[in-house]
């Protein structure tokens, strides 16, 4: 790292500008800053999750994400530059695919919800599909990396089957959505 912080308010972005990595400027509204800032989000959703009770391993798995998402947002602010590669992203789906494995097979729509780990890493995967979203936003006008993307992609993913890996360790089901439920009637009045 070229200087770490020591004065954190430097008013340099009074002016509605924010600088880069690159030592560049742009507006805080700016594609870039706002996949970084949702990035950022993700990473502060994701510790929010970390402090519940976790299995040790998972806890270790989900602190990497935090360390990828970190680079990531380094990665994005830094135009040209590459943190995160195919070796991320297997690593996602290795994890995604080994807790699947030990799930019953999904016949339903799940609602987000069940235990409040599972609430919780559904919210991380909402984040994640928005941070996702704001990537290809900038992608389409900037180069950023396919791994950058494909990324966010797998960890919604791995978001989604950890939610239901928390609801199975917890011994709550997980929120089945009724298709065509219908409110109960109200009673009318004679």
């Amino acid at each position: 790292m070229g200087h770490r912080l020591t004065k954190i308010t430097t008013k340099t972005g009074d002016d509605g500008t924010t600088g880069l990595g690159d030592g560049s400027r742009v507006p805080k509204d700016d594609p870039r800053i706002v996949a970084i800032g949702e990035v950022d989000e993700l990473n502060c959703v994701l510790g929010l999750l970390l402090t519940e009770s976790l299995p040790e391993a998972l806890r270790t798995a989900l602190t990497d994400v935090q360390h990828d998402l970190f680079d990531l947002g380094g990665e994005l602010s830094i135009p040209g530059w590459t943190a995160l590669g195919e070796a991320h992203v297997a690593r996602l789906e290795a994890l995604t695919e080994s807790l699947n494995a030990e799930l019953p097979k999904l016949a339903d729509f799940i609602l987000p919800g069940g235990s409040r780990q599972a609430a919780l890493a559904h919210l991380v995967r909402t984040v994640a599909r928005r941070a996702e979203r704001a990537v290809v936003t900038l992608a389409a006008r900037e180069a950023v990396s396919d791994a950058a993307r494909v990324y966010l992609n797998r960890l919604s993913d791995l978001a989604f089957v950890l939610a239901r890996s928390l609801n199975r360790a917890a011994g709550v089901p997980d929120v089945l959505w009724q298709k065509n439920r219908r409110l109960a009637e109200k009673p009318t009045r004679d």
